[in-house]
């Protein structure tokens, strides 16, 4: 295949803020998502206007042929030609993972092929990691909510549709249960609770799914703790913990929940958190800490500090170095989490990424028509598996 013709536009996430979509070829469009809680260490949506990367790729005149993933290299090279960067981030995450995967759409469709069967081979079903209650920043629209992000449940059955089953139980169980009529900006279910309330409402739905379903359902959170740390606290509604503290909040919570599952629970610089905590059995997840850059989870993986990893394709950027991303973690045993953003497209790429790359769960949210598109796919492609 050749690229023969670049048609990028600007459209409207979820959350109705302006973000990129490209089609290669006239082919099917692939857009990227927009994040809320933005680390320090990713790499920014656009280093220039919106605006200009559009006009780029509208301009677009390499004819470059493309024939299997690696050649994705070649146009890397092409955009740092053209716009003499000294260094490919600064064409910016968002555009350069909207062309790229713009590209393996048409790719995929010149060759007759699915999407995830360009990206890779080392092919899996994922687990559905599901944000069910949510809090922080996320759900800001309510005064008095809990401290940290998302409440998760992460059915494991031998089939991602039965996954899909239960968790779909749970949510529905707890939006009735609560009494809950709104949702957050991931369609997670808004409630007036402390983080203790939140984790009891969801080990309690997920027991009756494990009763109902008869498969393990863990249970686990977001904490994002870089969120509500400030000047070498964690601010629990005005109780400030130092990092001491901190360690002891969240052994509690893995103890007494017997979580499977906790994200960021130390602040965006702490690797020594984080290694203190990765010696219990919980999945210690880093999200705001490795920010899909190679180096960060180099350095995670150096200090124990993780045994798994979120890996988001717009805190990057390039498709290239998100596959060896995973290399990395395939080679030293991290488990990796495929995740969306808050502003999400009704793109359903990350399905097939998260197939394609092998990836162990994937985080794409629950109940809401960008998030089930997503879910959708997976059940789609794991008929065709």
């Amino acid at each position: 295949m050749i690229i023969k013709e670049v048609r990028a536009r600007v459209i409207k996430d979820s959350r109705g803020t302006d973000t990129i979509s490209v089609s290669v070829n006239g082919c099917e469009e692939a857009s990227s998502p927009n994040g809320k809680s933005v680390g320090d260490y990713e790499t920014r949506d656009y280093y220039r206007p919106l605006e200009f990367c559009v006009k780029f790729l509208n301009n677009w005149d390499e004819e470059i042929e493309i024939e299997r993933f690696d050649d994705l290299k070649i146009v890397e090279k092409a955009i740092s030609k053209k716009l003499k960067l000294i260094k490919l981030r600064e064409f910016g995450a968002n555009s350069l993972y909207a062309f790229e995967s713009a590209i393996l759409k048409a790719l995929a469709h010149s060759k007759k092929k699915q999407l995830y069967e360009i990206v890779g081979d080392h092919r899996k079903m994922p687990h559905p990691v599901g944000n069910v209650v949510g809090g922080g920043v996320h759900s800001s629209s309510i005064s008095k909510r809990p401290n940290f992000q998302e409440f998760l449940v992460i059915p494991r059955s031998k089939k991602f549709s039965n996954d899909l089953k239960a968790m779909n139980y749970i949510y529905s169980n707890l939006k009735r249960q609560l009494k809950v009529k709104k949702v957050n900006d991931e369609g997670a279910l808004l409630v007036s609770f402390d983080n203790e309330e939140a984790l009891k409402a969801v080990a309690k739905e997920s027991k009756k799914a494990e009763a109902k379903f008869g498969f393990k359902i863990g249970i686990g959170i977001d904490v994002a703790a870089s969120t509500f740390f400030d000047e070498g606290k964690y601010n629990y509604n005005g109780s400030k913990v130092d990092s001491a503290e901190q360690y002891k909040i969240m052994r509690y919570l893995i103890d007494k929940y017997s979580l499977f599952y906790l994200e960021d629970p130390a602040e965006q610089h702490d690797f020594k958190g984080f290694a203190k905590l990765n010696k219990t059995k919980c999945l210690i997840v880093g999200d705001d800490l490795t920010a899909t850059q190679y180096g960060r989870v180099v350095g995670a993986i150096r200090t124990k500090a993780i045994n798994a990893m979120i890996i988001k394709p717009n805190q990057n950027g390039s498709l290239v170095e998100l596959r060896n991303i995973f290399g990395l973690c395939r080679k030293h045993g991290i488990k990796t989490i495929l995740s969306h953003r808050s502003g999400e497209t009704m793109d359903d790429a990350i399905a097939d990424y998260a197939v394609g790359f092998g990836a162990d769960y994937i985080k794409c949210g629950v109940g809401t028509q960008w998030r089930e598109v997503k879910l959708n796919r997976l059940k789609e492609i794991e008929r065709n598996l």
